[in-house]
C-alpha cells in the first residue's frame, strides 16, 4: 500500500475516534503522534483548545540520554516524561487518543510507561 493512501487511512481512523474521545478540564486528552524517526505526546484540552503538557523524543532531556530516537525505549522514555510532566500540574486522569495508529509497538509502550509512572486511563 503507498504511503499517502496508508496515511490518509490513518487519518480517517483518528476523526472517527476523535468523535468519541474527547478532553475536558476534569480529563484532558493524551495524544500520541509517531513519526518514523520522533515520537511526541500531548496532554490536551480539547474545550479551550490548549496543549497543557507535551513531550516528545525532541526534547533536549531526553535526546542526549537516548540512543535512538524510534524505537521502544524512546516511546518508554517519552511516556514516563509526559506522565511525570501532567502529575507535577496536577493531572492524575487522561483520556488516550491513539492518534488512528494501532495500540502496539511504540504507541503500547508509551501508554505502559505513562501507566505506570502514575496516570490513569
Amino acid at each position: 500500500m503507498p504511503r499517502v493512501n496508508r496515511e490518509l487511512a490513518r487519518r480517517k481512523r483518528h476523526l472517527r475516534l476523535r468523535k468519541r474521545v474527547v478532553g475536558t478540564p476534569e480529563r484532558p486528552r493524551l495524544n500520541v503522534y509517531r513519526s518514523l524517526n520522533h515520537i511526541y505526546a500531548q496532554i490536551i484540552d480539547d474545550t479551550v483548545g490548549r496543549t497543557l503538557v507535551a513531550a516528545s523524543t525532541l526534547d533536549p532531556a531526553l535526546r542526549e540520554k537516548l540512543e535512538a530516537t524510534s524505537n521502544v525505549e524512546a516511546a518508554k522514555a517519552v511516556g514516563e516524561l509526559v506522565a511525570k510532566r501532567a502529575l507535577d500540574k496536577g493531572i492524575r486522569q487522561v483520556v488516550f487518543d491513539r492518534g488512528g495508529y494501532e495500540y502496539a509497538g511504540r504507541v503500547a509502550a508509551l501508554a505502559d510507561a505513562a501507566r505506570e509512572a502514575g496516570l490513569d486511563f
